[in-house]
């Protein structure tokens, strides 16, 4: 029985140092193996071949149940190993490579000197969350992802409306009536199939935040309601998330970087208390003209491929206005306030 194992481990481990397949080796010896037990059950016993295979049939039989037992085993772990690997297919690469294809998509990020190879890696590691599909929300999502940012979370709780589309260019048409987080997944999509989008179709409030936020880098807020900005901004602050808000009034735009534990100001000692009831009334009320959001939305992707990169100088502790009836585009340095109750030192 010693000398048939023996011939059975030549043929495996020999016929692999032969550069024989897998498949092809077993077969051998699963074919060794029925021939034994055909012997040991055909021949009549003390017959002399069955005396120098083991002398009977239940030794090869214990053998193979084992065998059966092991090979089980292996196969199970294999597929453990397979659903808990990461899936890589032509569209969704290993983190930090890149496929042909995508080398070609980015080339013109990659010969920039500020950004490089490095940087777009950075962008393609990053995961940003956007709060708002609509005026700001929709020209960002579009260039974060045509940018290549890896991971893009966006969030709302409104559907598309025929009135969106004067101005929200990432939805068309045919979306109206669609939740407006999956019409800006399927647009991003069809622009980057290299990039992961996590809709959240829902309103953001106190109770989901703080378990939405962390899972995020960097937080841009395409929000037009003061309610939902003192949350994001209390949020972010207390995470140490930076953050990048923008907003929108008829032909004049504007937006900042909020990172108060790396210095400046958050969005609350600009801005410490809600305005008055109609005193800045929403875009619905007041109008605003249909390429404003896209310029300042554009400027606040821009802003955060920076922020994620490292290049040039952001907009931390500055706000950048633009005026585009006028065409004046002024910055303004931006100092944090003391007393203030989020970001000072007696805060809650």
């Amino acid at each position: 029985m010693l000398s048939i194992l023996i011939f059975a481990a030549i043929i495996w481990w020999g016929g692999r140092f032969l550069g024989m397949p897998k498949a092809v080796r077993g077969s051998v010896v699963l074919v060794l193996y029925l021939a034994l037990l055909t012997v040991h059950l055909t021949l009549p016993d003390g017959h002399n071949l069955r005396l120098a295979t083991g002398g009977g049939v239940m030794p090869w039989l214990v053998l193979g149940g084992f065998g059966l037992l092991a090979a089980g085993y292996l196969r199970l772990i294999a597929a453990l190993k397979a659903r808990a690997a990461p899936k890589e297919t032509d569209m969704s690469q290993k983190t930090g490579s890149f496929s042909e294809t995508e080398l070609d998509r980015y080339a013109r990020h990659i010969v920039l000197r500020e950004l490089g190879g490095p940087g777009q890696k950075k962008l393609k590691n990053a995961r940003i969350l956007v709060i708002g599909a609509g005026g700001l929300g929709a020209p960002a999502l579009m260039y974060l992802a045509a940018a290549g940012v890896g991971t893009i979370g966006v969030i709302d709780d409104d559907e598309v409306e025929n009135a969106n589309l004067q101005r929200q260019v990432i939805h068309r048409d045919e979306d109206i009536g669609m939740a407006k987080v999956f019409s800006a997944e399927k647009a991003m999509k069809a622009q980057n199939p290299y990039v992961t989008v996590h809709p959240y179709h829902r309103r953001l409030n106190a109770e989901i935040a703080e378990d939405l936020f962390a899972d995020y880098d960097l937080i841009l807020d395409g929000t037009d309601n003061f309610d939902t900005r003192y949350l994001i901004n209390r949020v972010a602050v207390a995470l140490g998330k930076p953050l990048i808000s923008g907003a929108l009034s008829q032909w004049e735009g504007q937006l900042s970087l909020f990172h108060p534990s790396a210095g400046g100001p958050c969005y609350q000692c600009i801005f410490p208390e809600e305005p008055a009831a109609g005193l800045v009334p929403s875009c619905s009320e007041a109008g605003v003209v249909g390429p404003l959001p896209g310029v300042v939305g554009a400027m606040m992707a821009l802003e955060a491929i920076k922020q994620i990169t490292g290049a040039g100088e952001g907009l931390r502790g500055a706000m950048l206005i633009y005026d585009g009836l006028y065409c004046e585009t002024r910055r303004i340095q931006l100092k944090s306030t003391p007393e203030c109750p989020v970001c000072g030192p007696n805060r809650d």
